[in-house]
């Protein structure tokens, strides 16, 4: 802490009198930069004398001084973020020392910009590769599952077992090692648990969707090893116009002759307003351009009611969802007989409550939960030629969860910045029943305490630090299939990082993090020990399994000027105890199957991406962008191994034409051979997609905006390497017209 002290007053001294051959005037001017609306004293604002480099910025407590300044009339600049800039004229006066104070009006900051999931202070800087989608950017590409509206991005794929449970993939890492939040919150459901498993919201409904790629356990804890999505809705309405507004949004697709709907309706009043949602989407089986993978039809529908309130100091509200999914999954594919379909409910109970503190160093506080109550079963389908069809749940999930944040933000104090504090807790209860299962259920209860500061070490530098303690109870739960099953674990962890950001000159930013994150084992790799369908293999879990820790990098660079920017990412992840799910080399009689055991080592995942945008006339914008990443498990006493399921390299262009009303556009991917597999993992070849798109906006009344893609307009014939369902030997999806439509009022 004194060694930044020293560095931080070192600056200010510098920048104060960044000549020592400057006339000595003892011309003084002090006073303290003030919040115009609140009164408030404002930490670290910059101040800088215009056309000189004399300046200095504000402490802890508002205050500033520059001296022995130039005698003469003077110009001052003022900047703070979330603040106009400022002009102030002032007069330097030989052997005099004024007082000044100075006003600053609060303005709004484009929220777009800021991934609101990276900090709980909100506070716009970055330390780790994030990303933002939001309005139009998610209409654009509205898909049905969040997997495939994400697929492509930089850093991110998708692991594909059918479109319905299709879900993002980070730098090689999915499943239990991405965290998928609903409004900052665990949704409650079991996505991760399995290829087979949907994340249980439609894309139609999320409003903004943001992605940070890399470790984030210090904001999250376990299960955010690989990254974070944070799926947005409005159902608690956080601001509104008074009277009636919403959005109106229709879907449709020839690939799988898909159709979607979606409404939210709001009314606003002064202090309260209410808000109603209903999406429904419906579709046959996804067909290729060698024909139709069955058993992958699906059909959801999604609602919510939502209440949403503002006062004087303090601000929240309460919704409630329903879900019901259906979906085909393509496990019994090789009897055509046979079907199994997955259904799965969740209801949730939301709510929100944050405001200003008076009289207390913690100055703003927040509560969110998320109480959720989520079935799953697993329906085996028989329908014999001529004979009535028999349905069978083998395998049935009910769960209980309940997830909450608290958040406290404390006031700049020394050398800190607005900070934060924060508590969570985290329990559920899963029970799992039926003849087809192959664990235990699982009773979970996480507590955890965290905190996030951040240190400017000069208005164009900044550093951020935190650590989190988590300590998690798991208990194995008995069922018919385990009826011994009685083994306790607890386990204590910490995460912590240390990150830079900074802005040298108007245009570049260079940021950067090294983390210590963490994860603990999913029950399936603690307790399994049977068949499972989904993956097609007889699995064998290891209750001697140790939490997987995480030690990381990542650097990004950020350049924008004029028509031009690009952004530069790397990122190296050393993990010990990474647990893989890997053959044996034996079968299990009974059953046919091939055994598959959970072990854990020492891996590395490395890689980088490159996004690059260009201007290249008025009306017309390249966008191109690269990523690859490389995962290696070390074998003690041998040959390193690859990891499974690592995606291949990729180049991905795209080019666009808005000419205002509307926008023409093309992109072509392309996609390496990936040979560089896991032992027992099959290769797959390279491939080239191109994608068209077209969209019209009308302005009147209100705003409609209408899409029509073509995805894989070439109906190219390709394997993804992430694909569940690769080694039955389909390919992926063929060539698909896809129209949009969604009115705002």
């Amino acid at each position: 802490m004194t060694v930044i002290l020293i560095y931080v007053t070192g600056i200010t001294s510098l920048m104060a009198n960044p000549t020592d051959q400057r006339p000595v005037t003892d011309a003084n001017i002090f006073g303290h930069v003030i919040d115009a609306k609140t009164g408030e004293h404002l930490p670290f604002v910059n101040l800088l004398i215009k056309g000189t480099r004399i300046g200095t910025f504000t402490d802890a407590s508002g205050h500033y001084l520059l001296t022995n300044l130039p005698e003469g009339r003077h110009v001052l600049q003022v900047q703070s973020i979330g603040y106009a800039p400022a002009e102030v004229a002032i007069e330097a006066i030989a052997k005099t020392t004024r007082e000044v104070d100075i006003k600053l009006s609060p303005t709004s900051i484009n929220i777009s910009e800021i991934v609101l999931t990276a900090s709980p202070t909100a506070s716009g800087f970055r330390y780790q590769p994030d990303a933002v989608f939001m309005g139009e950017q998610i209409q654009r590409r509205a898909e049905p599952s969040f997997g495939e509206m994400l697929n492509g991005q930089p850093g991110v794929a998708m692991r594909s077992f059918g479109s319905a449970p299709a879900r993002p993939v980070i730098r090689g890492m999915d499943g239990d090692r991405i965290l998928v939040l609903e409004n900052g919150e665990r949704m409650g459901d079991i996505s991760e648990t399995s290829a087979d498993h949907s994340i249980s919201l439609d894309p139609l409904v999320a409003s903004r969707v943001e992605v940070i790629r890399g470790p984030a356990s210090l904001l999250y804890g376990s299960s955010a090893l690989g990254g974070v999505i944070n799926l947005m809705t409005t159902d608690i309405p956080d601001q509104w116009d008074e009277g009636i507004s919403g959005v109106v949004s229709g879907q449709a697709a020839t690939m799988n002759n898909m159709g979607a709907g979606f409404g939210r309706l709001t009314y606003g009043g002064d202090r309260n307003a209410f808000s109603a949602r209903m999406a429904m989407r419906q579709s046959g089986d996804i067909t290729t351009p060698e024909g139709r993978i069955p058993n992958t039809a699906m059909k959801n529908y999604d609602g919510a009611l939502g209440w949403g309130m503002q006062r004087d100091r303090i601000n929240g509200g309460l919704s409630f969802s329903l879900s019901d999914q259906a979906f085909g999954i393509p496990e019994s594919i090789d009897i055509p007989e046979e079907n199994v379909e997955i259904r799965a409910q969740r209801m949730a109970l939301q709510g929100r409550l944050g405001g200003k503190l008076a009289g207390s160093w913690f100055d703003q506080a927040q509560l969110r939960f998320n109480a959720t109550r989520f079935q799953q079963q697993e329906v085996q389908i028989t329908r014999p030629e001529g004979g009535l069809s028999h349905e069978t749940t083998g395998l049935e999930y009910n769960q209980n969860a309940f997830s909450s944040t608290l958040t406290l933000q404390h006031k700049p104090t020394g050398i800190f910045d607005r900070g934060a504090l924060g508590f969570s807790f985290n329990g559920q209860k899963l029970n799992i029943s039926g003849i087809d299962a192959y664990t235990p259920g699982e009773q979970r209860v996480t507590l955890a305490t965290f905190t996030f500061q951040e240190i400017p070490l000069s208005y164009t530098t900044r550093m951020q630090f935190g650590v989190r303690l988590d300590f998690q109870n798991s208990t194995a739960l008995k069922n018919e299939v385990f009826p011994n099953a009685d083994l306790t674990r607890n386990a204590f962890n910490y995460s912590g990082s240390i990150g830079l950001n900074v802005r040298p000159f108007e245009g570049l930013e260079i940021g950067g993090q090294i983390a210590r994150s963490h994860r603990n084992p999913m029950i399936e790799e603690l307790f399994a020990e049977g068949v499972h369908l989904g993956a097609g293999v007889y699995e064998m879990g290891n209750p001697e399994l140790k939490d997987e820790i995480g030690h990381g990098a990542d650097m990004f660079i950020n350049y924008r000027k004029g028509n031009f920017d690009i952004e530069v990412t790397g990122f190296v992840n050393e993990f010990s105890n990474y647990i893989i799910l890997q053959p044996s080399g034996t079968v299990h009689e009974p059953t046919g199957y091939p055994i598959f055991t959970y072990a854990e080592g020492e891996s590395v995942l490395f890689g980088s991406e490159i996004s690059l945008g260009w201007q290249l006339a008025k009306r017309v914008r390249l966008q191109s962008g690269t990523d690859w990443v490389r995962g290696i498990r070390r074998i003690g006493g041998g040959p390193d191994e690859n990891l499974p399921f690592i995606p291949p390299f990729r180049f991905n262009n795209e080019i666009e034409y808005d000419f205002t009303r509307g926008w023409l556009g093309a992109g072509y991917m392309a996609v390496s051979r990936q040979g560089k597999v896991a032992p027992g993992e099959a290769a797959t070849d390279g491939y080239s997609l191109l994608n068209l798109q077209a969209g019209y906006r009308i302005n009147q009344p209100g705003r409609h905006v209408f899409i029509l893609k073509v995805q894989n307009a070439l109906n190219t014939k390709y394997r993804d390497h992430l694909s569940r369902i690769e080694d039955r030997n389909f390919v992926m999806p063929g060539r698909n017209i896809n129209l949009t439509y969604r009115w705002f009022f």
